[in-house]
């Protein structure tokens, strides 16, 4: 790029009087490359760099389809992704589920929600209803770590609880969890559909770890 000489208070219009590639300034870094979606921030100075966009990248949630009676901890099985008319989720980077272990997709601090809903069967006066969520961190023994109770007054009455938490996934392979609910009294019956959510469990994922 060439410069003609300027008299006093011009100034060249580096917008529309140049071409080819303009220097970086003294001190500064050129960026010379991206990633897609990426964006450019400040490192600490004058220099730029690109980083990854930091929203929120994984937004999933389950429900139970089928109603079920006593205790289930963990539930093992009728788990659905959400599919009716009106909701979603974020694809491509999702949870997976298998016999009620959910694994995560990649490390980071996820908010875990289990809300779930009971009716009190109708010989019982009365029905008293957890839900827990559960986390390994060595892929084999489970430890509760979120726990909601509720009471329902009076034959057939309805109730629902909710536990949620934050989980600190360090290791993929290691670090998954799982839920249940467990009832004071028989035949309380846990509330399931295929069209609504009865029950959701939902992971977002909020950070890094």
């Amino acid at each position: 790029m060439a410069l003609t000489r300027l008299g006093l208070n011009q100034a060249v219009n580096l917008a529309t009087n140049t071409t080819g590639t303009l220097g970086v300034a003294n001190g500064g870094t050129g960026l010379t490359s991206g990633t897609t979606d990426q964006f450019l921030k400040f490192t600490g100075s004058t220099t730029l760099a690109s980083a990854a966009d930091n929203g929120i990248s994984v937004a999933d949630q389950f429900r139970v389809n089928a109603t079920f009676t006593n205790d289930a901890l963990p539930i093992t099985s009728n788990w659905e992704r959400i599919d009716t008319s009106g909701q979603g989720v974020i694809t491509g980077s999702q949870m997976s589920e298998s016999s009620g272990i959910f694994t995560f997709p990649s490390t980071g601090i996820y908010l875990v929600r289990w809300i779930s809903g009971c009716r009190a069967y109708s010989g019982n006066a009365e029905s008293q209803y957890e839900v827990q969520i559960q986390v390994t961190t060595n892929n084999s023994s489970y430890t509760s770590i979120a726990e909601s109770h509720a009471c329902g007054s009076g034959s057939n009455s309805d109730t629902s609880a909710v536990a949620e938490t934050l989980v600190d996934v360090t290791d993929v392979a290691n670090v998954k969890v799982r839920v249940g609910v467990m009832c004071q009294q028989s035949n309380t019956m846990t509330l399931a559909g295929s069209s609504k959510n009865d029950n959701s469990l939902t992971f977002i994922r909020m950070g890094d770890t």
